[in-house]
């Protein structure tokens, strides 16, 4: 039997290495995006859809869940709150969406059991990330837990993490290596025609790139 795994994928760098990661394992990927009424929805769904045609995905799912943004709380999706670019601090930047991984996760593995799928990739990243608390090791380890415990008895899954421990140098090292297609990966918060730069997710990212010697292939407004 062809062993499934389900690819929690935003059209990001970090997911769509770990897709890459899945298919290089011998994976039949069933790739899964989110609407949620981000400020940059529109790209990042061009994004997933460019990606998953480079990776020949054909299994995809596009979901909309804005009910994450009418719950709101950060600004990705609340307008009136600003995106932060000042650089990462010690505190949660208001770009951290309340429980999002864990609402996705738990999609992701409703689907995982339909489709039989016996892995979950997510491109979560805890050392050199934004502090967010859906983004640890122990969080992941405990959903996983809770998921296998609250499905049928004969479903299992493992969610699985390549990235957690990496820091985004790393990621951008690994990318090229796996020959994982950066260059239709969108990672900016603020603007959905050219990055912008300065957000904290384009600094997080043109640091990675700096740090691993390579030159991003996106274009930046600054």
């Amino acid at each position: 039997m062809v062993k499934k795994a389900v690819c929690i994928m935003s059209g990001g760098m970090d997911s769509t290495l770990c897709a890459t990661m899945a298919k290089n394992q011998g994976y039949e990927i069933i790739a899964l995006h989110f609407d949620y009424n981000q400020r940059t929805m529109k790209r990042e769904k061009r994004a997933f859809e460019e990606i998953c045609d480079r990776l020949r995905i054909e299994k995809r799912l596009n979901l909309d869940v804005s009910f994450v943004a009418d719950i709101g709380g950060n600004s990705l999706t609340d307008a009136s709150l600003n995106v932060p670019k000042d650089g990462l601090g010690d505190e949660i930047p208001n770009t951290y969406v309340p429980f999002r991984n864990g609402i996705f996760i738990s999609i992701a593995a409703a689907l995982a059991e339909k489709e039989g799928a016996e892995a979950i990739f997510i491109g979560v990243v805890e050392e050199d990330s934004s502090g967010y608390p859906d983004c640890s090791a122990k969080f992941i380890e405990r959903i996983n837990s809770a998921i296998n415990q609250g499905t049928s008895p004969n479903f299992n899954v493992k969610i699985i993490t390549p990235l957690v421990n990496l820091r985004k140098a790393d990621i951008v090292a690994k990318s090229i290596e796996m020959n994982s297609p950066v260059e239709l990966t969108w990672s900016c918060y603020e603007s959905e025609d050219i990055a912008c730069g300065e957000c904290d997710s384009c600094r997080l990212r043109l640091n990675g790139f700096k740090r691993a010697g390579v030159k991003d292939p996106i274009q930046y407004k600054k």
